[in-house]
């Protein structure tokens, strides 16, 4: 799962796919069994790495403690009951002068650039693996009967021929029962698949006229699904056509296990997608969410999830998808109220996030109303954050915000003032679950932090919430946390300050500057680097800052760092106009 990426020039947008970074959240949020290798944009989401450490978060030794007081006009403005008027003020960006002053600084972001598409391209290359189990055997665990088993080659043909010819059905039910405990080992499961006949007989017991044998063997079938051996999948190839003929079944809970046995064998077999491809899976799914049932559209969401994961998705499956009915489904389930489902409404928002990533057909997308839905149901998870109704609440916040980071990049920014997210209370809700996330889920600040970025990057409205809501001391705050929120959290500012000296007004006198002197004593590249160009754009707009700075120490501060190859013309440029104007 992916997190987000960051160069170009200010003000800059991150795409997922700029940047990718494994975190502890998103091995977290998985509760099945969970097969992990580095670069894939799902959970471990979509996780990423691109040959970086792991995000470890080292919280301050005190905690926010303004932040509380300093969110109340905030949460005034996010529960305000009416339609909140939105504030306007735009002042010009002077593009050119900032060019002139970043002397190297472009060049070096076109290597960043360079870098970061040879790890995106070698992310994709890669695939995360993630699988889930569905069992229902509390009664047997109850009679201690429900150990995996290792099984041997006979005990194995003698299950089969019993669930095949016992003299009752009674007999034969308990022969696949014993089977499918048995199948629970892996050994058996290999000794299954070298059997000669085995899967036939297991499909001939799935197509029968027994319900309950076909729900033994489907089963049956479910623990070979969840295996970690891609032969296994590979062998349960003549029983997935059956699978999804059964998609349109009945029996909610027949259809469940269906989905959850496609899914797991998507995900792990080429083969399987090849053969099911052609054999209309797109259309299935699609009849699938027209369900009542709650646990079958969750099933169905985890199984288009996995699909979308495929590598060939964006050519063979996505576009199809797109042309279905799924996309606008989706969203309405995704629709906060009463009726919303946590699992359902995370299942689905990967989902989503999966099609946005593959950018396909994103316009459709926002055509359907995306953005609005993300913002809504942003809007709701900051509302049971204060309702205390948060248990959760992190599983959906994550792919709800890359969403919506990713879905902002393909807003011209001719047209960002004109989009739903310039509303006051989609910035309060955002620091809301930044401090719930601060307080309970530290890795997912980044994801909240990337979104911000986003916002204010082309958008002068959001920038004059963030300086009408008292909330650049809280953003001050997160700088200590890491080296990676300490680069989003800078470049936010510089989002902020780039939009002219007005905004700089606001920014001045403050606790800004010496925030930014801290950041210097650093050793982090980036950091240091992306503290330079706030510096810079804030002595541009507000010269009393390059005084202050000067009578502080900065130009010794400077020269820690002039060494550093990276840093050799920043620190140049910044020198020269804090000196000389």
């Amino acid at each position: 799962m992916t997190l987000r990426v960051y160069g170009g020039q200010t003000p800059r947008l991150f795409t997922e796919f700029e940047l990718g970074e494994t975190t502890e959240f998103d091995l977290q949020l998985l509760n099945f069994s969970l097969i992990t290798q580095p670069g894939s944009s799902h959970r471990p989401c979509p996780a990423l790495t691109h040959g970086v450490t792991p995000l470890t978060y080292s919280p301050a030794p005190h905690p926010l403690q303004s932040l509380d007081s300093v969110l109340f006009s905030a949460c005034a403005v996010l529960c305000f009951p009416g339609r909140v008027s939105f504030r306007c003020t735009m002042w010009s960006r002077r593009h050119c002068r900032l060019r002139t002053v970043a002397c190297g600084v472009e060049e070096l972001r076109c290597r960043r650039r360079e870098r970061e598409a040879a790890l995106r391209k070698a992310r994709r290359e890669q695939q995360l693996v993630s699988k889930r189990l569905l069992r229902e055997d509390a009664q047997e665990e109850g009679e201690g009967q429900s150990a995996a088993v290792l099984l041997g080659e006979a005990e194995v043909q003698q299950f089969l021929r019993l669930a095949q010819r016992g003299t009752d059905e009674k007999e034969r039910e308990k022969a696949l029962v014993s089977l499918r405990r048995g199948l629970q080992h892996p050994e058996t499961q290999q000794t299954f698949i070298r059997l000669e006949g085995s899967m036939r007989t297991l499909v001939g017991l799935l197509t029968s006229n027994r319900a309950l044998l076909q729900l033994e063997a489907a089963r049956c079938l479910h623990e070979l699904s969840h295996s970690e051996q891609s032969a296994v999948a590979e062998a349960c190839l003549p029983a997935t056509s059956y699978l999804l003929t059964y998609l349109s079944g009945h029996s909610s809970d027949f259809i469940e296990l269906c989905l959850y046995t496609l899914g797991n064998l998507i995900v792990e077999s080429e083969a399987v997608r090849k053969q099911l491809l052609p054999q209309g899976i797109v259309p299935a799914l699609a009849a699938c969410i027209q369900s009542p049932h709650v646990a079958v559209l969750e099933a169905l969401g985890y199984a288009l999830s996995q699909l979308l994961q495929a590598k060939e998705a964006p050519e063979q499956i996505i576009p199809s998808l797109l042309d279905s009915s799924l996309p606008q489904h989706m969203l309405r389930l995704m629709q906060p109220g009463p009726k919303l489902n946590l699992g359902v409404a995370v299942e689905f928002a990967w989902c989503l996030h999966y099609i946005i990533c593959s950018q396909v057909n994103n316009a459709m997308l926002l055509t359907h109303g995306a953005l609005p839905t993300l913002a809504m149901l942003l809007l709701d998870l900051a509302g049971a954050v204060q309702r205390m109704d948060d248990v959760g609440l992190e599983l959906l916040a994550c792919p709800v915000l890359r969403c919506l980071s990713n879905l902002l990049t393909e807003v011209p920014v001719e047209a960002m003032e004109q989009v739903e997210l310039r509303d006051e209370r989609v910035v309060a809700a955002l620091f809301i679950l930044l401090q719930f996330f601060f307080q309970k889920q530290p890795s997912l600040l980044p994801e909240g932090l990337w979104l911000l970025n986003n916002l204010t990057a082309n958008s002068p409205t959001i920038c004059t919430s963030l300086l009408s809501l008292d909330l650049i001391e809280p953003l001050l705050q997160l700088l200590p946390l890491s080296n990676v929120i300490s680069v989003l959290v800078l470049t936010v500012l510089c989002n902020v300050v780039e939009k002219g000296p007005a905004y700089c007004q606001r920014l001045w006198p403050g606790p800004l500057l010496s925030c930014l002197l801290n950041t210097l004593v650093l050793s982090d590249t980036e950091v240091v680097g992306q503290s330079l160009e706030l510096l810079q754009l804030l002595f541009l707009y507000q010269p009393e800052a390059a005084q202050a700075f000067l009578q502080q120490s900065g130009l010794q501060a400077l020269e820690r760092h002039r060494e550093e190859a990276q840093l050799q013309d920043r620190i140049l440029a910044l020198q020269q106009t804090a000196i000389h104007g």
